[in-house]
């Protein structure tokens, strides 16, 4: 068994008999994601305070990944480029910083074609995504807006130069294996990332995202845990 295998095994055991911990946990993730990154974050690689940055936050508190950590008062970044999700979000958790714009990979100003899905979850900067999911179902693009891109180091820049990004939940429909290639890994590497890995369906097909994995584990991360949509990462020199 490899050591930091090890290591992270005798710290969940030791943790997991804690029972304070289970008490009255109240999830706003999809899946639950926010409770395992709670846990890594405060119980294995106690960080009580953690920052966080949230790429596609969508909503201030529904199927966010990151509430939990602004409702015991810690403070981060969202960026969320849907207008109407924006302001709800600048109303909600007005103590973060909050962006209204798209995360771009390239370098310099630009804007692109923001697709409007009639489900907003589904949002996206990628038509090919867009068009695919409009194609499989019900789910139809409402309107095409331009919208104003930030590029991911940047954001990095601005606000991570200074203090370390422990969390980084990155959620935008179809772009976000472009957006981890494009961080510059050897400045900027959030301790946990909580990414989307698989593929949208209506029909309950799994089609997992393996490039994505593949590249983080070769950025020095190991998945910490699946829920099936989103996988979990953590830096594996932490253990």
């Amino acid at each position: 068994m490899n050591l930091f295998i090890g290591n992270l095994l005798k710290k969940i055991y030791n943790k997991f008999y804690d029972r304070s911990y289970f008490s009255q946990k109240v999830s706003y993730s999809q899946c639950g994601e926010d409770l395992i990154v709670d846990f890594l974050l405060t119980w294995i690689l106690n960080i009580k305070v953690p920052t966080f940055m949230d790429i596609g936050a969508h909503h201030p508190h529904n199927f966010n990944n990151t509430y939990i950590f602004y409702k015991r008062g810690c403070r981060g970044v969202n960026i969320e480029p849907d207008p109407v999700l924006f302001d709800f979000i600048k109303k909600m958790r007005p103590e973060d910083i909050n962006i209204n714009k798209g995360v771009g990979f390239k370098t310099g100003n630009e804007t692109a074609d923001f697709y409007l899905m009639s489900s907003k979850a589904l949002n996206t900067f990628s038509r090919e995504e867009a068009e695919r999911i409009s194609k499989n179902g019900n789910i139809q693009i409402n309107e095409v807006k331009q919208i104003e891109l930030i590029n991911i180091n940047e954001l990095m820049n601005r606000y991570f130069d200074k203090i370390e990004l422990d969390f980084l939940s990155l959620d935008v429909e179809g772009l976000d294996f472009d957006i981890l290639k494009s961080i510059d890994f050897g400045k900027y590497a959030p301790k946990v990332i909580c990414v989307e890995t698989i593929e949208f369906s209506e029909h309950r097909t799994i089609l997992k995202q393996q490039a994505t994995i593949d590249f983080l584990i070769a950025k020095g991360y190991f998945c910490y845990a699946d829920t099936s949509i989103n996988s979990i990462f953590v830096k594996q020199s932490l253990f």
